[in-house]
């Protein structure tokens, strides 16, 4: 299986609190997409489309469950700048049912930040970074990715919105909620300056695999199913 596929499927479980049996399905799907078209990361549009006559005894559920995975195998190859287009574009669209996503009530949200402002109110660093995280994932609805590796200069001084450096050195403004930015004026007297991360750990910043953690655990002691949570549940629910 290519490292392409590796990184995706951590990405799933990371961002998206996939369980274990998705995992399972998406990289079955994955790699009898690979047998047929090669190397997923590098195939050409051409070669993707061969997965059509692979697929035709399959009822049409099992195809749209296919196409799914390389849609989103291929959203994450041109989010990680690895590929500019995307050749699933050439791959059949049946409609399938959709699960209904995970939701928070607004009683459930409220609940995680009581508990995370609770914890932060004598500002020691870790769950104050929590505290920091969550606002910014409910508040400002950045990736997961992008969140873990702010770099510290993305922070200007009391202004109501972050700097985010995508790929090609794009810059885009990011919204930043009052209670975000008093959360972050907190974080920041904590911070030593001797990172560039905004969030730095031993590994130059923090994963988004702890990320996941963080939110997962803070929901239990929330008293909320970590089932119902990750990052990007949060995230989508700024949308």
């Amino acid at each position: 299986m290519s490292a392409a596929i590796d990184s995706f499927l951590a990405m799933l479980a990371a961002e998206r609190g996939a369980a274990a049996n998705t995992l399972a399905a998406y990289r079955r799907d994955l790699e009898q997409a690979e047998d047929v078209a090669g190397d997923l990361a590098g195939t050409s549009r051409e070669q993707l489309a061969k997965l059509t006559g692979a697929w035709a005894a399959l009822a049409p559920s099992s195809v749209a469950r296919k196409v799914s995975a390389l849609r989103q195998f291929y959203g994450f190859c041109i989010d990680e700048g690895w590929r500019k287009d995307d050749p699933s574009a050439a791959l059949p669209r049946p409609q399938a049912r959709r699960p209904l996503p995970k939701v928070l009530s607004h009683a459930e949200v409220e609940s995680l930040f009581r508990r995370a402002e609770s914890e932060a109110a004598d500002d020691s660093p870790a769950p104050l970074r929590t505290l920091v995280l969550l606002e910014l994932l409910y508040g400002s609805g950045l990736r997961a990715t992008e969140l873990v590796a702010l770099p510290l200069n993305a922070v200007p001084r009391d202004a109501p919105f972050l700097t985010i450096t995508g790929k090609g050195g794009q810059q885009r403004m990011v919204p930043v909620s009052r209670r975000a930015q008093a959360a972050l004026s907190r974080w920041l007297v904590l911070h030593d300056g001797k990172s560039r991360h905004l969030f730095p750990s031993r590994d130059k910043h923090l994963t988004r695999i702890r990320l996941y953690q963080l939110v997962k655990d803070l929901a239990a002691r929330a008293d909320i199913d970590p089932a119902r949570i990750s990052p990007h549940v949060l995230r989508h629910a700024f949308a």
